[in-house]
């Protein structure tokens, strides 16, 4: 397909994927109509588009084999309009572009989409300062591991966000729920100058899906204004942050006193599935009567049935002990190691349970808080 003046061709499919990510950001209701549009910056080889909600910002770029664009124009394109239009076409796709609308082509399909003008666009973040390149996959790895603990909704706004701290040591993404917290930190990524960020929940689950899809090898992590800024070849993701502080979560994770011991990860997350399941939506605690021996773990649901199960125990030295845990909490945090058998420690039936793995470039730990007596005849 050869281009026309003032009109470029694309493939259907990686372009739809740019429209694709930018969906949230242009579906997401805003005090300006200008957000549900994509501002399409057309070069003579480079298609850019940007996208904003006033909280993040995303801006792609795609580079068209063919084209005759006279001179750049800039335009606003309703963004879920084109979207729906283009997931329905196929093949290479020749856009053209005049006063008042964008004419899109594809074998016997003819369309054509009102544009508006530009300068209707919020404004958006520019001069980017990179701070440090990353492995984008390690960066996933890592997101993955802690980002599944966000809360939505919490009555805190804290803990409805991602605690990023970057420092001449370590770099450390930490989050929780009140009830259990997860931390990955590594020392492969350090930076002189120590940094903290709060990142909203809804940055992060952006990010990742953007990662997950980007074939980059690298990306940059860096700052724009009181904005931070994920860069890889063909794309820069802006995030306003939390203004909130974070909760102080040191002491908890001191085990000073505690016993450390080892559990078959799989046979311990297949009996908190049978505990799980035997909830039935209610809140229930499950008891965990730890021994030199094993793990026996017991609950019963008077409406439902009971369970009692013996799990395998490493290297437990400590005396008998018995605690109170809710089992998808136990769960949800388990299923994120990816050792066969994995670390915890232990103290009393008031402290938390902290289950720890050391992998060759990164350390993660997940904690847990027991349930009390109280909470368990409630």
């Amino acid at each position: 397909m050869t281009a026309q003046k003032n009109s470029f061709v694309v493939d259907q499919k990686p372009f739809m994927g740019i429209l694709s990510s930018m969906q949230p950001i242009c579906t997401k209701r805003t005090t300006l109509d200008a957000t549900s549009y994509i501002l399409f910056q057309v070069g003579h080889k480079e298609l850019v588009l940007k996208g904003t909600d006033l909280e993040i910002s995303l801006q792609a770029s795609y580079i068209f084999k063919d084209g005759d664009i006279a001179e750049p124009r800039s335009f606003l394109v309703p963004g879920r309009r084109i979207f729906d239009l283009v997931k329905e076409l196929d093949g290479e796709i020749k856009i053209t572009v005049d006063a008042s609308q964008l004419k899109l082509n594809a074998g016997t399909a003819r369309l054509a989409l009102h544009i508006k003008d530009a300068q209707e666009f919020p404004p958006f973040p520019e001069r980017i300062e990179n701070l440090m390149e990353l492995d984008a996959p390690f960066l996933l790895d890592m997101i993955s591991k802690v980002a599944f603990l966000v809360p939505q909704n919490n009555a805190n706004p804290a803990l409805n966000g991602l605690l990023l701290e970057i420092s001449e040591n370590q770099t450390k993404m930490t989050s929780t729920d009140g009830h259990c917290l997860a931390q990955v930190s590594t020392d492969k990524y350090t930076l002189d100058e120590p940094k903290k960020w709060l990142l909203p929940r809804r940055a992060i689950f952006e990010v990742k899906k953007i990662l997950e899809a980007s074939s980059d090898k690298t990306v940059f992590l860096g700052v724009c204004n009181n904005q931070l800024v994920f860069s890889g070849e063909s794309f820069n993701f802006f995030t306003k942050l939390l203004v909130d502080s974070f909760p102080e979560y040191n002491a908890i994770l001191n085990k000073e006193g505690f016993v450390a011991a080892k559990v078959d990860r799989t046979h311990l997350i297949k009996t908190l599935r049978r505990s799980s399941c035997l909830l039935s939506g209610q809140f229930i605690a499950t008891q965990f009567a730890f021994k030199p021996e094993a793990l026996n773990v017991s609950m019963q649901n008077k409406e439902v049935g009971a369970l009692d199960e013996h799990v395998p125990l490493e290297n437990f030295n400590g005396q008998p002990l018995d605690v109170r845990f809710y089992a998808p909490y136990l769960l949800s945090g388990l299923q994120t190691f990816g050792d066969d058998k994995v670390n915890f420690h232990l103290k009393n039936s008031s402290k938390p349970i902290i289950f720890e793995s050391n992998e060759k470039e990164s350390n993660l730990l997940y904690l847990v808080m027991p349930v009390s007596p109280t909470q368990a005849q409630q």
